[in-house]
C-alpha cells in the first residue's frame, strides 16, 4: 500500500513530464516533415549545388548522434556568437530535434515521390502543369499514401529519443523520473515512468496503424 501511495503521489509530476515529451515530439516530426519536403525535392533538383547540399544535409544529420545534435545547439551556438545563445530549453530541444527528423523524413519522402510512377508526371505535363503544379496537385497527395508506416515509426522513434532531453534539464518524463529519484532516494519511481513510456508508445502505434490501415497502399 505504502509503495502504491507514493507512486500516486508521483504522477503528477510525471504527467506534467509526459506533456513536455508528447508536446515536443509532435512539434518535431511535423516540423521535420515539412523541411524534409524541401529537402527532399531538393535531392532530386536538376541543379546540382542544390543536390550536393541536400544531401551534405542528410548525411549530417543522420551521421551524428542526436545527443551530440543536442548538445551544439545548447551548448556549442553561444560559443560561436552570444546572439546565438539559446535559453529555452524546450526551444533548443524542437529546433535540434527538428533538424534531425528532416533528415529522415526527407529520405522517406523522397522514396515515397520517387515511387509514384513516372506516367503520372508526364501526364500532368501534357496537361500542361509546370513542375510545383504536378508536385502539389499530383505527386504528394499519391505520395501520403505511402508515408504513413514510415512516418510512423519515426515519430515513435523520437518519441523514445526525447527521453535525452533530460540532460539539457528539460523537464520531460526521464528529468522528473530522475528529480524524484534523486529526492526520495526510491527507484521505485521507474515503474510508474517505463508504464507511461509504454502507454503513450502503444497509443500512438495504435493510431498510425489505424492510419496506415485506412491510407496505406501496403495492405
Amino acid at each position: 500500500m505504502n509503495a502504491l501511495k507514493k507512486i500516486l503521489g508521483w504522477m503528477p509530476q510525471l504527467l506534467a513530464g509526459a506533456r513536455i515529451t508528447i508536446l515536443l515530439t509532435l512539434c518535431a516530426v511535423t516540423a521535420g516533415i515539412l523541411l524534409g519536403i524541401f529537402i527532399a525535392l531538393g535531392k532530386m533538383s536538376k541543379r546540382k549545388w542544390i543536390r550536393s547540399i541536400c544531401s551534405a544535409y542528410t548525411f549530417f544529420f543522420r551521421g551524428t548522434p542526436l545527443l551530440m545534435q543536442l548538445y551544439f545547439v545548447y551548448y556549442g551556438l553561444p560559443e560561436i556568437n552570444r546572439s546565438l545563445t539559446i535559453n529555452n530549453q524546450f526551444l533548443a530541444a524542437f529546433i535540434a530535434y527538428s533538424l534531425n527528423s528532416a533528415a529522415y523524413c526527407s529520405e522517406i519522402i523522397r522514396a515515397a515521390i520517387q515511387s509514384i510512377d513516372k506516367g503520372q508526371s508526364e501526364a500532368a505535363e501534357v496537361l500542361g502543369m509546370n513542375y510545383f503544379q504536378t508536385m502539389r496537385l499530383v505527386i504528394l497527395p499519391q505520395s501520403i499514401k505511402r508515408l504513413v508506416p514510415p512516418i510512423g515509426n519515426e515519430f515513435i522513434m523520437l518519441l523514445k529519443d526525447a527521453s535525452l532531453v533530460s540532460l539539457i534539464a528539460l523537464a520531460d518524463i526521464t528529468k522528473v523520473t530522475r528529480s524524484i529519484q534523486s529526492s526520495t532516494t526510491s527507484s521505485l519511481v521507474y515503474i510508474p515512468a517505463m508504464i507511461l513510456y509504454l502507454i503513450i508508445t502503444a497509443v500512438f502505434t495504435f493510431f498510425f496503424r489505424r492510419l496506415e490501415k485506412r491510407h496505406s497502399v501496403y495492405e
